[in-house]
């Protein structure tokens, strides 16, 4: 069990067919519609785990942090935001009074 672990898998695995090139040579009409989905405001909403499945408790401790480090992320992102509209705010009031 432990040789076949690192073996890969190739059922028949085909090289692409780039033949046909003719399509893409021609001018195409870009597209301009909007996709309905919004864009998340993190890539950790959608991450894909790798290799064997976690025990329970593990997985609720991972999760856990996650969420934490994605709340932590969020309030900088605040801070950050309430900074620099203090600024722009103090810089105008200086330019009211030169």
């Amino acid at each position: 069990m432990a040789k076949n672990r690192n073996k890969k898998k190739r059922n028949g695995a085909k090289a692409m067919d780039i033949s046909e090139n003719a399509a893409s040579e021609l001018p195409q009409a870009m597209d301009m519609s909007e996709s309905g989905a919004p864009k998340p405001a993190s890539g950790a909403v959608n991450r894909k785990m790798k290799g064997r499945p976690m025990k329970r408790s593990k997985n609720v401790r991972k999760m856990k942090s996650v969420a934490k480090a994605i709340a932590q992320n969020e309030k900088v992102v605040e801070k950050v935001l309430k900074n620099e509209s203090k600024s722009v705010r103090t810089q105008s009031a200086k330019l009211l009074y030169e």
